[in-house]
């Protein structure tokens, strides 16, 4: 009788270490992935104003609030100033300004309507609607004068 050279495998063997790595992965993965998903969530600013401010799931570090800050979208940037100057200045004035904004930065001409949309409306919480319209000018494509329009419907 002869033996042969090649391993038999057992039939009762439960595998070896990658089969436990596998059912480790299965097990903490969707731990894992459940809660980073649960703290993104409560992350996000629902309310949709960038000003307020809310309880973080974990401590945030003064580095990761002004690297938030920084990375700010150029036209948030942008329809936020002007939003604040309209408060202190007439909405010519801050129409002028996107304008020239725009001008300096060709990469802000496609946010244009949305802005002048936003400070049309803004305007007619300000000075009421025929007041508002009264600044309306053919920046970013009458945008600011359908702002006004829209927030007076």
């Amino acid at each position: 009788m002869k033996h042969s050279t090649i391993p038999q495998t057992r039939r009762g063997h439960r595998g070896g270490p990658a089969r436990r790595i596998g059912r480790t992965l299965a097990l903490v993965l969707p731990v894992v992935l459940v809660l980073s998903g649960t703290l993104a969530v409560t992350r996000v600013n629902w309310t949709g104003s960038p000003s307020s401010s809310l309880l973080a799931a974990s401590d945030v570090s003064s580095a990761a609030v002004s690297a938030k800050k920084t990375s700010r979208a150029p036209q948030d940037v942008l329809r936020d100033q002007l939003m604040g100057e309209l408060q202190q200045k007439n909405p010519g004035i801050v129409l002028t300004h996107l304008q020239q904004a725009v001008n300096g930065r060709p990469s802000l001409a496609r946010h244009c309507s949305s802005i002048a949309r936003a400070l049309g409306q803004a305007a007619v919480r300000v000075y009421g609607a025929s007041r508002a319209q009264s600044f309306a000018r053919p920046v970013c494509d009458t945008s600011f004068a359908s702002g006004v329009l829209a927030a007076h419907s």
